[in-house]
């Protein structure tokens, strides 16, 4: 008998056996013993990366809640904002970080859904590398132009344009974004030339107009009622198919001779693929009831936003492989499938 016979037919020392069984079945059921990290979650502070710039209805929200938020994990909350590459920086330090609930995305739908047909090599896969949180609101769009040109309505604004094929300018919040989209639909369904001018945020985009840089902007409702009493825009249409209850005066582009036009974003918060289901689950129930607070939800009301209860994880993430596949083929309609 050689050596190694010796040992297969050695019986093993009982205790051995034992911590052997327990070992396998510890490994088997990982997935049920909650980690040490996600057990005393959150043990520091929790950071959430806006990827647009400060000032527009993301930003505003997303402040509100934070110290809401602070207070039922027992941590701070830090919002930042980190733009660049339409939203692109901010959701690939998201994907490609630490699972573990610490920095989480405040995504717009256009970072989840767009960005998929629009770029060659997505640093990032929407379905693969996010797990989804909460989707907290929809966000409809109001386009507005500098006052001083002569248009005061869709069907103005269509009839210069054909007068002045690509002397008109529009902003976006980057290329693919919902705003963009808006901006491209508009071209192709009223037949127009206009040129897009891609910007880091709203805000800088809206100050655009204001100066007479850019003629034409799909801003968030959330910024344009105090500068459309001051006269400092004109507001043309909102891409919802329904008036917005902060802009009562403003028709929808779709009742402006473009019947189907409807161009509404969404906001979702995400962590990276991978975090600890007791922290996903954690944080889906605490965004859930502060999105649900009555001031809250006044406050995006008040702002023209739609606020929504949100579904669960599970159906979070059969929502965004929908909507992927609903936006990229507005991405391929527009013409601007892999242009970046």
């Amino acid at each position: 008998m050689t050596r190694d016979d010796a040992r297969r037919t050695m019986p093993r020392h009982p205790r051995y056996a034992r911590l052997t069984a327990a070992a396998l079945i510890a490994l088997a059921l990982g997935a049920f013993v909650p980690p040490a990290q996600a057990q005393d979650y959150p043990n520091r502070p929790i950071t959430l990366l806006v990827p647009l710039a400060a000032g527009g209805a993301m930003d505003i929200i997303v402040r509100s809640l934070a110290p809401r938020l602070s207070e039922r994990l027992g941590k701070s909350v830090v919002v930042e904002n980190r733009v660049g590459a339409g939203t692109v920086l901010a959701a690939n330090d998201v994907a490609h970080g630490t699972p573990d609930g610490y920095t989480l995305l405040i995504a717009p739908s256009g970072t989840l859904t767009t960005n998929v047909a629009l770029y060659q090599k997505l640093s990032y896969d929407p379905e693969k590398d996010f797990v989804p949180i909460a989707l907290y609101c929809q966000v409809p769009f109001v386009l507005v132009s500098d006052p001083s040109l002569p248009f005061k309505n869709i069907p103005e604004l269509i009839a210069y344009a054909k007068a002045n094929p690509g002397k008109l300018s529009f902003g976006s919040t980057g290329t693919g974004a919902v705003p963009h989209l808006a901006g491209e639909m508009l071209k192709s369904m009223a037949g127009i030339d206009m040129v897009h001018i891609p910007y880091k945020g709203g805000p800088p985009a809206l100050n655009d107009v204001m100066g007479g840089h850019i003629q034409l902007f799909f801003a968030d409702t959330a910024i344009t009622p105090p500068l459309l009493t001051a006269g400092k825009i004109r507001a043309l249409g909102v891409s919802s198919k329904n008036r917005v209850g902060v802009l009562p005066d403003v028709p929808p582009i779709a009742d402006q001779g473009l019947p189907g036009f409807e161009a509404v974003s969404w906001h979702l918060v995400v962590a990276q693929s991978g975090t600890s289901a007791q922290i996903v689950n954690r944080l889906h129930d605490e965004f859930k009831t502060v999105f649900k607070s009555p001031e809250i939800r006044q406050q995006m009301i008040g702002m023209g936003l739609i606020p929504i209860d949100t579904p669960s994880v599970e159906e979070l993430r059969s929502f965004v492989k929908a909507e992927i596949i609903r936006w990229g083929k507005i991405v391929q309609q527009v013409g601007i499938a892999g242009t970046e």
